[in-house]
C-alpha cells in the first residue's frame, strides 16, 4: 500500500516508523521544516522524505498523493491538516484520508464533507492511554503490531535512571525485546551490546507485551 504522511514531528515520524517495521507498506514524509526534515532523512533511511509544505498541491503531487492509497495528515496545526485533507480527497482523490486534531474545538470540522475519513483526537487518545502511561512510568506506546501482542514504544532515559552509564548488554533486557534506535541529540543511534545509555537519550523499542513493565523496570 502506498502510504503518504504529512508532518514529521513526533507523531508523523513514529507512524511511519510503524509502518515501516510492518514492512508491506511504501511510505512517503512530508516535513515542512528543513531542520527536521532533514534529521527525519537520517533516522528514516528507509522512508522517502520530502522537505516542503504539504498544504501546496505541487509538494504533494511530488510526494505522489495521486497514487496514494491512504493519507494520514498529522501536522501541529489543525488548519493545514484540513487543507491537506480536502487537497488529497478532492485534487487527488485519495481512498482513505486520516487526519490530526490538535484542539478538541475544532473536532466538529473533521467530517467526511471536509476530506477526512478518519478524524485522529489527539486529547482523546491521550486520555485513553493515560492509565497505562502511569503503570508503565516514562513510557509511551505508540502503536500496537500482530494483533496487539507487540508493541513498539518510546521513553526518555531520565538523569536518575539506573541505567545510565550501562551498556546495553549490563542491562539484561528482558526475553523479545529490542532496542530499535536511540535518539540522542541530532544523532541516530543503532544500537549494539557495547552501546552506552546517557542521560537524555529517546529510547525506541519493540516488546511484546507482557514484557512492557520489565523493560521500564530496566529504565527506572
Amino acid at each position: 500500500m502506498n502510504v503518504l504522511i504529512v508532518g514529521g514531528g513526533k507523531i508523523g515520524r513514529n507512524l511511519a516508523m510503524f509502518l515501516n517495521v510492518e514492512g508491506r507498506h511504501s511510505i512517503t514524509l512530508v516535513e515542512k521544516q528543513e531542520q527536521v526534515a532533514h534529521a527525519l532523512m537520517r533516522i528514516l533511511p528507509d522512508i522517502r522524505v520530502i522537505e516542503g509544505d504539504g498544504c501546496d498541491p505541487s509538494v504533494l503531487r511530488e510526494a505522489g498523493a495521486e497514487f496514494a492509497d491512504a493519507v494520514a495528515a498529522v501536522t501541529g496545526d489543525d488548519e493545514d491538516n484540513l487543507v491537506i485533507a480536502v487537497l488529497c480527497k478532492r485534487e487527488f482523490r485519495v481512498g482513505r484520508v486520516a487526519a490530526r486534531i490538535n484542539n478538541p474545538k475544532n473536532a466538529w470540522l473533521f467530517t467526511r464533507r471536509m476530506g477526512v475519513d478518519l478524524p485522529i483526537d489527539t486529547a482523546q487518545t491521550i486520555g485513553r492511554g493515560l492509565e497505562a502511561d502511569i503503570n508503565l512510568g516514562a513510557i509511551v506506546q505508540l502503536t500496537r503490531l500482530r494483533e496487539g501482542r507487540i508493541s513498539l514504544i518510546e521513553f526518555t532515559v531520565s538523569p536518575e535512571s539506573s541505567a545510565v552509564g550501562k551498556t546495553v548488554a549490563a542491562l539484561r533486557l528482558p526475553p523479545d525485546c529490542l532496542l530499535t534506535a536511540i535518539l540522542r541529540g541530532d544523532d541516530v543511534i543503532l544500537p549494539s551490546g557495547e552501546t552506552v545509555i546517557q542521560a537524555g537519550d529517546q529510547v525506541i523499542a519493540l516488546a511484546y507485551r507482557d514484557r512492557e513493565a520489565s523493560l521500564s523496570e530496566r529504565f527506572q
